[in-house]
């Protein structure tokens, strides 16, 4: 498993880069990892001296584990909470550390954002209005018609979630580092 936790935390910390650079994470990148990750882990059941359907089941496994974590993003994305690059950067995760450890990864991931975003945002002087925002876009849908309050989108905030996507990976490795 060490080997796919370092390239987990080579794939996490170019995405960080680059997220934090320009604001996207490249497709090769993500794609890259999602295309080569189950054929990586034919590859290491064989070598392992694993039957032919077992080196195949594990292949299977990093599939399962791109359907599992892109779920919770996919429905985040479809209601413009995060970028289809994030999306993509977690079906990468699952891809490489298949379901179990990849659902760990992604949640550290998000507890890291949700430590650093408000920190962010007070830095950028952005918090009380985006506290705002979020609460109106909670609590609207449950509000009659007359008393909705109208969020404006040039008063939306993006945060970038590759530096903590890298973080959540990094403590992630730490913990699984030394197991089989």
């Amino acid at each position: 498993m060490t080997f796919f936790l370092a390239a987990a935390l080579v794939v996490t910390a170019i995405a960080a880069w680059t997220d934090w650079r320009t604001g996207e994470i490249p497709n090769w990148l993500s794609f890259g990892a999602i295309l080569l990750a189950p054929v990586a882990h034919v590859v290491k059941g064989a070598a392992a001296g694993a039957d032919r359907s077992t080196a195949l089941m594990q292949g299977a496994y990093s599939v399962t584990g791109i359907l599992v974590c892109v779920a919770v993003p996919l429905l985040m994305y479809q209601k413009g909470a995060i970028g289809g690059g994030d999306v993509k950067l977690f079906a990468a995760l699952g891809a490489i550390l298949r379901p179990t450890i990849g659902i760990e990864a992604e949640m550290y991931g998000f507890v890291a954002a949700a430590l650093i975003a408000p920190a962010r945002l007070a830095y950028d002087g952005k918090l009380l209005v985006t506290l705002r925002n979020s609460l109106f876009l909670v609590v609207n849908p449950f509000l009659p018609k007359e008393k909705k309050v109208t969020v404006q989108q040039e008063l939306m905030t993006w945060f970038r979630m590759g530096p903590s996507v890298f973080i959540g990976m990094a403590l992630t490795a730490m913990l699984h580092w030394r197991q089989p």
